[in-house]
């Protein structure tokens, strides 16, 4: 990649209290967000939730209902789309399809009067950027999805825009694509410092690309924080189960911990529930550790807690709780690094475990399971 100053220095995005409706009905109600210069942050969420809404209230592509907008510290709430400098990318690529390459990632550049040499430097350093130079004659049929959509980049960004805003940009691209393109963007973003809203219902994506993740639920943000902090410490039952995937399992909370199944882990409330309560925790399923059934030493144990930090973001030396429960193994899926296993208690309780793929089971197979010592989400049973 050039070293080139392709972009300004990124701008802060701030929403503050920027309500959106339609009619009688409210998507957006009262979203305060504030992006650092140089930050890309995903909003992330089910669909409508509300951060399409939010990203098109950025753009100017809607009209906010109350609340402001700005960017670079600019009240930019009642600025049309077309004076915001910004760049947009959505899922349809939107190529002229009459144009070739280099014409279309020129076009912003035509509309504000560049000089034709100018134009054609910054269109080839950008092109250069993307990785298309070689491709800068063919026209857009003659391209694959993901070169179109590294086109449709190229166009958002040769402008040298104050922000970058992309709205669901690799979903129409197969998984392989879409893992090279969110890493190229993430380069790129990085290598520019553009300040970056990125709109995803793709948790994997959000979660591998971002500085920060917004986790919208019903027109709000449920919570605000690093992948990390989402991952580990969610705000909210909806955030711990819309991110990543969790096991619900029976529990009882007893003081600052929760009891299930013979174990006791520390608990992590996330709304008022009296003190010895039945509750439902969610525990991930890297932090259920099994064993086979004629080995259930404290041995057997440790290794089976580093086959489950292998590839999957446990702790490896975490320390299992204490004890272990029967159970039989339902099924047992091949992810690559690791394997997903489903095994059911004797009370018909069915738990996932995610564990390094070396360490192998079949269903029927009998195990004992028990549990990583790590904190632990939990909310009121329903």
């Amino acid at each position: 990649m050039t070293n080139a100053p392709i972009s300004a220095a990124g701008s802060a995005i701030e929403l503050r209290q920027v309500t959106k409706s339609y009619g009688e009905t409210t998507v957006l109600h009262g979203v305060d967000l504030a992006l650092r210069p140089g930050e890309l942050v995903s909003l992330l969420g089910p669909s409508g939730c509300g951060k399409t809404t939010a990203l098109r209230c950025i753009a100017g592509l809607e009209t906010v209902s109350g609340g402001r907008v700005l960017i670079g510290g600019e009240d930019v709430t009642g600025v049309p789309v077309h004076q915001r400098d910004i760049g947009m990318v959505f899922q349809q690529y939107s190529l002229f399809p009459h144009r070739t390459v280099a014409h279309n990632v020129a076009f912003g550049l035509s509309m504000r009067k560049v000089p034709r040499a100018e134009r054609a430097r910054r269109v080839t350093e950008m092109l250069d950027l993307v990785g298309l130079a070689d491709l800068a004659e063919r026209y857009p049929h003659e391209l694959s999805g993901g070169q179109q959509q590294r086109v449709a980049l190229a166009r958002a960004l040769v402008t040298r825009p104050r922000a970058l805003l992309l709205d669901e940009p690799l979903s129409a691209l197969d998984a392989k694509v879409r893992v090279r393109l969110r890493d190229q963007i993430r380069a790129i973003q990085t290598e520019l410092g553009i300040t970056t809203v990125f709109v995803t219902h793709d948790q994997a994506e959000a979660l591998a690309i971002s500085d920060r993740v917004a986790v919208m639920e019903r027109g709000q943000i449920a919570q605000l924080g690093t992948p990390e902090e989402l991952y580990r410490r969610p705000a909210s039952p909806f955030v711990a189960d819309f991110v990543g995937l969790s096991n619900r399992i029976a529990a009882t909370l007893a003081g600052d911990e929760v009891e299930l199944h013979g174990a006791r882990l520390p608990a992590l409330i996330t709304e008022a529930v009296p003190r010895d309560a039945r509750v439902t925790a969610f525990v991930r399923p890297e932090h259920v550790l099994l064993s086979p059934a004629a080995a259930p030493s404290a041995a057997g144990l440790a290794g089976a807690a580093a086959g489950a930090g292998a590839g999957s973001g446990a702790d490896a030396g975490a320390a299992a709780s204490t004890g272990s429960i029967s159970a039989t193994v339902v099924s047992s899926g091949f992810l690559g690094s690791v394997r997903r296993t489903v095994v059911r208690l004797s009370d018909g309780t069915e738990l996932a475990s995610q564990h390094d793929a070396a360490h192998e089971f079949r269903p029927g197979d009998a195990v004992r399971v028990s549990f990583v010592r790590t904190p632990v989400t939990v909310t009121a049973r329903a």
